[in-house]
């Protein structure tokens, strides 16, 4: 991507139609009308617009799609204080309340919120450079591909806002104002609707992979998107024949092992089986991420934390405080024997300053790539990969009654893992082999719990789940004598509340 000077000069100050949770900025010399010149301005404007990504996945995500699920938990640390916004969603125990209003689900919590604003900013740089790309004249091919990146993020914001809650307010044109921004919330209806139809302009705008800039959204991306979306939708015709399309384009195939599928600190960046990931990079630019840290168990010391992050001991530092997205025993249980993938993705680590009798936690291996700055690192976010358009083509062939048909692309993604194929026969036998196969092959990617709601298998999955923890603390990580909360796993909606905060801003919730 271009220049971080770039990026924070245009976010600043194009923004006037942002919506309403953003602070009105200031006016300047330079402005939306006077910024959108030229082709090098619309690429810093679609620069802005991933912007949002970076903080979606490596702080929000992974605590509402992968910790709100019974793939990882939280290593309760009593020293460390009163239970925080990211145990609430562990525990399923949001506070919610109903809104006055409208009567619709309203939340306090702050990873909620931040998810729905991050989004709504992604919307807003999107619409900006929608709403003027066309008046400005350069070169068509460069005019399509940008055109199409900021409908993809369009669509693939709403698709986010649609799937975490269910309504949200839609806006397809520039907001120039506070109250320009209040607006009905749509249905989920409407907004897959309008997801469907970005995507699918984008898909006849982007380029594909092999002709892109490394690191932008594709053709592929897009179809991706768009089978996701049928997934939903339970369109299953319409989902194998996108699918097929990024199968037989040639631009995609499985890395040769499952480790090497993901990113290092700044190698094996955008290889062949990504379809999309978000980009970060170590250094002082501001690019950085934190994923590892994000997710490892705590009181950890330097010495302990070195081996894993590959930062000299003198260089790291202690970890304190509680730690989140640890890997549950119900998912490490979930691999099958000589899966590869499990050594793969989950490591241990003993903790001398824990607690706990039994000090060992397991932690997320698959996104711990050595860097060299504590805190800081660069390995990119797979959003989508090829091995999820493999299981996703899989399921939409299923359920149309061809098991025989779909098992050659779940077999692919199981050889990969050093694991014989699969003996599903019957269409029940193959959704139960795929729904399984997804969880192993996708773990810690924050699709576990978008699986769960998707097949409506929250009383099924979650129920239970959260019954072991309530009488096995001590099991998930709990110290001699502390327990989940009292009201742990008694909000079980498939759909987050909406912002407290934003509902204050709007007649309609």
């Amino acid at each position: 991507m271009k220049s971080q000077i770039a990026i924070i000069i245009f976010s600043a100050i194009m923004f006037t139609g942002c919506k309403k949770f953003l602070d009105l900025k200031p006016e300047t010399a330079l402005t939306s009308e006077t910024f959108f010149k030229n082709e090098s301005d619309f690429k810093q404007a679609v620069n802005a617009a991933y912007v949002p990504l970076r903080s979606i996945f490596n702080d929000r995500s992974w605590v509402l799609g992968e910790m709100h699920s019974d793939n990882t938990y939280y290593p309760r640390n009593i020293l460390f204080g009163a239970v925080d916004a990211t145990e609430n969603v562990a525990d399923f125990a949001m506070p919610n309340a109903a809104s006055s209003v409208s009567g619709i689900t309203l939340t306090t919590n702050g990873h909620v919120l931040n998810q729905y604003r991050l989004d709504y900013q992604i919307i807003a740089r999107a619409n900006q450079i929608l709403a003027k790309i066309d008046d400005v004249d350069f070169d068509a091919t460069s005019k399509a591909n940008l055109r199409g990146q900021a409908l993809f993020l369009r669509a693939f914001a709403y698709f986010e806002l649609a799937r975490y809650f269910g309504t949200a307010p839609m806006h397809l044109t520039v907001v120039a104002n506070r109250l320009e921004a209040v607006a009905e919330l749509a249905s989920k209806e409407q907004l897959y609707a309008q997801v469907e139809t970005d995507a699918k302009e984008a898909v006849t705008l982007l380029l594909p992979k092999s002709a892109q800039e490394a690191g932008r959204v594709t053709s592929g991306s897009a179809r991706m998107l768009l089978g996701d979306l049928y997934l939903w939708q339970k369109k299953w015709p319409e989902a194998e024949a996108v699918l097929k399309e990024i199968v037989t384009s040639g631009e995609y195939s499985l890395m040769p092992t499952y480790d090497k599928a993901f990113s290092g600190t700044s190698d094996n960046k955008n290889n062949a089986e990504s379809v999309f990931e978000v980009q970060y990079m170590e250094g002082a630019s501001g690019y950085n991420g934190s994923i590892i840290y994000n997710f490892l168990p705590r009181p950890m010391t330097k010495a302990e934390l070195s081996p894993i992050s590959g930062v000299p001991v003198d260089k790291a530092q202690d970890l304190s405080g509680e730690g989140n997205n640890i890997p549950t025993p119900d998912i490490i249980a979930a691999y099958e024997a000589n899966d590869q993938r499990k050594d793969a993705s989950i490591a241990y680590v003993t903790l001398s300053q824990s607690l706990r009798d039994n000090k060992v936690y397991p932690y997320i291996k698959k996104f711990a790539k050595p860097h060299s700055v504590h805190g800081n690192t660069g390995n990119n976010w797979p959003v989508y990969r090829y091995a999820e358009v493999l299981l996703a083509l899989a399921e939409a062939i299923n359920e149309q009654g061809r098991p025989g048909d779909a098992d050659d692309y779940l077999n692919m993604v199981r050889n990969r893992a050093g694991l014989a194929n699969t003996t599903a026969t019957s269409q029940a036998d193959m959704r139960e082999a795929i729904f399984k196969e997804r969880r192993v092959e996708l773990a810690f990617e924050n699709k576990r719990w978008f699986d769960i709601v998707r097949t409506d298998r929250i009383q099924e999955i979650i129920v239970p789940y959260g019954a072991k923890i309530i009488a096995n603390p001590k099991d998930y990580y709990f110290p001699d004598g502390a327990v989940p909360p009292n009201n742990a796993f008694t909000v079980l909606d498939p759909y987050y509340g909406l912002p407290a905060d934003e509902a204050a801003l709007s007649p309609y919730f």
